[in-house]
């Protein structure tokens, strides 16, 4: 056997390795890693606690636990105890919403020679929140009546994070389909009241805000209303007729009336009592058509007086009366001047409105501008007629003749100016005016009349 010499240094590290290897028990992976479920909710600004167990794993010397927010380390603690249970304290924020912690053990086993190795557990998400201190901001209307709706609002802000928040809106026992809609940290939910019969009374609108398992809600009172009426109607009215009509001398009832605790009043008289009709008897003249009348409806409703008005016209159908005051018996104009025959007829319906001469039966225009001639004059009968009847008055029109003294002059030769000829004279016209005598000369024809200077503003003949 040959002898073995010592053996270089190099050579001792390796072999000093081996040796511990091979005196020390094999080491163990872990069995089990797992980080402990979190909150379904966790209110930002407040701490968590992470938990992390590990079952097995050897040499414990040499085996860490680690707790991780995505892949920034939070805390690496040795592995204690079977299993081994490792914990830190985390203050929830903003930016944790939605990240994943998890756990990892690490067995490092570089010193024997084996490397490091490691495993991780199913990855948790957190879920932070934020649900302010103030409750909802609710509108709703103080009073709704029975068949009638109305938006109610809810406002919360502050809420993060807002899209995942549950609202709910509801009137009595009856919820409400609402909708949402956020924008940063606002939340906005709107949805519409429908009063019922079944409501009327005194009712709560509820908001209910929930976030993170946690609540903020707000209640408004809600009154609602029955309030019938006013009804108004008017006895003795023509049928088919689109407003109320009657023919004059028709006695006409008019009543209002509305809800059993309703006070009406008609034409400021107030009926008897709440809930009962307030009635208007009259018997229709021609002053009536047109005539309006008028009802107010009170009802209280929770301390507040709540107004209700409408009106009705009456139409009252009566003959044709032309009123002398509107049309003239007697007219005394100058033939060709330019005159207008103002005449007027009243009745319902509007009748129509002619002048007839009683001997020519022509028709003299009424209302608009016409040239008036001498044989104009007479006697009218304007007749204003309708479906209710017929009326006639009488128009008398003098027509004076514009008449003017013509005086036709036939000069002889005018000897003295030295005029000898052997043609006929010369002619002229002149004009001659009554009162002033005075003349002027128109060179004419033989034959035509001398026509008088008209005074200043008179009109042309």
């Amino acid at each position: 056997m040959v002898p073995l010499g010592p053996l270089p240094r190099t050579c001792w590290t390796p072999l000093i390795s081996l040796l511990l290897v091979c005196c020390l028990p094999p080491p163990e992976f872990p069995e089990r890693v797992e980080l402990a479920p979190l909150s379904p909710w966790n209110p930002v600004g407040k701490n968590f606690t992470l938990r992390c167990r590990v079952a097995g794993g050897a040499p414990r010397t040499n085996l860490s636990v680690l707790l991780l927010r995505g892949e920034e380390v939070l805390s690496q603690q040795l592995a204690v105890g079977e299993p081994a249970e490792v914990t830190t304290t985390v203050l929830a924020s903003r930016n944790d919403h939605g990240a994943n912690f998890s756990c990892r053990w690490e067995l490092d086993l570089r010193p024997q020679g084996l490397g490091l190795f490691q495993n991780s557990s199913v990855p948790r998400q957190l879920r932070a929140f934020v649900l302010p201190g103030t409750p909802p901001h609710l509108s709703v209307p103080r009073f709704l009546e029975v068949g009638t709706s109305q938006a109610v609002t809810c406002i919360l802000d502050g809420l993060f994070p807002a899209s995942e928040a549950q609202v709910q809106l509801a009137l009595g026992d009856q919820t409400l389909n609402a909708t949402v809609v956020t924008h940063g940290d606002t939340l906005k939910a709107t949805a519409t009241a429908t009063a019922s019969a079944e409501l009327e009374g005194a009712q709560e609108i509820v908001c209910n805000v929930t976030l993170g398992g946690e609540s903020q809600e707000t209640r408004e009172n809600l009154t609602i209303y029955s309030f019938g009426g006013p009804v108004m109607n008017v006895s003795g009215t023509i049928r088919n007729m689109s407003q109320p009509t009657v023919h004059q001398g028709t006695t006409v009832n008019v009543t209002c009336a509305a809800g059993a605790r309703v006070q009406v009043t008609l034409d400021g008289v107030p009926a008897a009592a709440p809930g009962q009709l307030a009635l208007l008897q009259l018997n229709a003249t021609e002053r009536d058509d047109g005539r309006s009348f008028f009802c107010s409806a009170a009802l209280e409703v929770d301390g507040v007086v709540l107004l209700r008005n409408r009106s009705v016209q009456l139409h009252v159908l009566y003959g044709p009366k032309i009123d002398p005051a509107k049309c003239p018996q007697h007219l005394m104009w100058k033939e060709r001047t330019i005159q207008i025959l103002r005449c007027q007829a009243q009745g319902n319906p509007d009748p129509q409105l002619q002048c007839l001469h009683e001997d020519s039966m022509a028709q003299v225009p009424i209302g608009i501008p016409f040239c008036v001639r001498l044989n104009y004059s007479g006697t009218y009968n304007c007749r204003a007629a309708s479906s209710q009847g017929e009326h006639t008055f009488v128009v008398v029109m003098n027509v004076q003749e514009r008449n003017p003294l013509t005086i036709t002059i036939i000069l002889a030769v005018l000897t003295t100016l030295g005029f000898v000829a052997a043609i006929p004279a010369s002619i002229y016209v002149f004009g001659v005016h009554k009162r002033r005598d005075i003349y002027h000369v128109n060179q004419g024809n033989a034959g035509i009349p001398l026509t008088p200077k008209r005074p200043e503003g008179e009109p042309s003949s």
